[in-house]
């Protein structure tokens, strides 16, 4: 008898976790979500429940890896997980004047959009592969695509998230496991309206959760939009590395507003 449907979130209270939470709740559905801040896993709990969905919740901080997978287990051995996501990030950027990123941002930044990632998509594949079905969804960045001038921390993070969720597919593949790598571009969220430059093509959120949640249920490997950048960033790989580069720093430089913890270590 299969599995009743259950999806596993983490980063359900940012903007885009929301948005994915709503997508997938209705009659039937077990939701089990993790975010840092209780009274917004609260909400988004109450709103869940208000479509008929199931819902766990547990506030935790991602970058607590060992507490991380211990959630993801228990949370599985108590009801099977058929969908998990690996949804948490942050952003970061140099500073107006250039200065780079704090080294204290930097290992924030890692930790989150590519150590919590893997461990979370490590964790369900140990699962999943044990059952021989199941789904992962790692949510990158097109951001994540080359090293971005103006955010070298958040365009390595992602695209370590990336590469892993690539292997892995290939890895677990045999299993029945299937695994979604999702490179969103420009989505409109708290987050990216903290990002202060060109966004081209910006989608809400609800319209990115949709296209995210059924590339994920139909297994495709990669989800990857808007188009129009997906092929812009593919003509970048395209041209020598110094082209590369002026294109990034002249079109698509930009800064970010560092949030409360980001602040802190500037200095501010």
């Amino acid at each position: 008898m299969p599995a009743s449907p259950h999806l596993l979130l983490t980063g359900a209270t940012g903007g885009l976790g929301q948005a994915l939470a709503y997508a997938y709740a209705g009659p039937g559905v077990r939701v089990s979500l993790t975010g840092r801040d209780p009274d917004r896993l609260a909400a988004l709990a109450a709103i869940c429940q208000s479509l008929g969905a199931t819902v766990a919740t547990q506030a935790l901080d991602v970058r607590d890896l060992d507490r991380l997978r211990t959630w993801i287990l228990n949370t599985d051995a108590a009801h099977p997980v058929t969908t998990g996501i690996a949804c948490a990030g942050v952003s970061s950027a140099i500073g107006p004047d250039g200065a780079p990123e704090p080294i204290k941002t930097v290992r924030r930044v890692f930790a989150v959009n590519a150590l919590a990632a893997v461990e979370t998509a490590s964790a369900l594949a140990e699962v999943m592969r044990a059952r021989r079905a199941g789904r992962i969804g790692i949510i990158s960045s097109l951001g994540g695509w080359h090293g971005t001038p103006s955010s070298p921390s958040y365009s390595a993070s992602k695209s370590a998230a990336r590469i892993y969720g690539e292997a892995l597919r290939g890895a677990l593949a045999p299993s029945g496991v299937s695994v979604t790598v999702v490179s969103p571009g420009f989505v409109d969220s708290p987050m990216s309206r903290r990002y202060h430059g060109a966004k081209p093509l910006l989608w809400n959120q609800d319209r990115a959760a949709r296209v995210i949640r059924r590339g994920i249920e139909r297994g495709t490997p990669r989800v990857n939009f808007p188009w129009p950048l997906v092929l812009g960033n593919i003509l970048l790989w395209l041209l020598p590395a110094h082209l590369t580069d002026a294109i990034l720093v002249r079109h698509f430089a930009f800064t970010v507003t560092p949030d409360a913890e980001g602040m802190a270590e500037r200095g501010g």
